[in-house]
């Protein structure tokens, strides 16, 4: 998978993140809204300049080229991840963009250590898109 075409379904992936968050989530979106950007700030995986409304979720969730801050879908597979429910990609896309996500959200020295931190139920629908994340985070370093 080269890079650019991994880059391509990550950033389309991004969305389908944020949607998955909102339709699991147990509350209104504004309500929504307001858990992403408080885990964000608690969790250090970003630093929401202000809490998005539930409209600019709403927008962030249809924005098909992944151009919303990196931190809420950052928080959205934070979130995912803890959720009892064991929630899953459901596309290709998606599971690229969580893959990225996993790699950013922790710091790991190989791929297998990656790998062997997912939770189980995920280790066998990332395994593929956590190979191209890293290839792709590995390319990064070199520039």
């Amino acid at each position: 998978m080269p890079q650019d075409d991994f880059y391509t379904k990550m950033r389309v992936g991004l969305s389908a993140l944020l949607r998955q968050w909102r339709a699991l989530g147990q509350a209104d979106i504004d309500q929504l809204a307001l858990i992403l950007a408080e885990t964000a700030r608690v969790a250090k995986l970003g630093t929401p300049e202000a809490t998005p409304s539930g409209a600019t979720l709403e927008q962030w969730s249809q924005d098909e080229q992944g151009e919303m801050p990196l931190w809420a879908p950052r928080t959205a597979v934070f979130l995912l991840n803890q959720m009892p429910a064991r929630p899953l990609p459901v596309s290709e896309e998606e599971a690229c963009a969580w893959a990225y996500c996993w790699l950013r959200n922790r710091s790991f020295d190989s791929l297998q250590a990656a790998h062997e931190a997912l939770p189980v139920h995920l280790k066998s629908p990332l395994q593929e898109a956590l190979e191209a994340a890293w290839r792709d985070q590995q390319g990064l370093r070199l520039v």
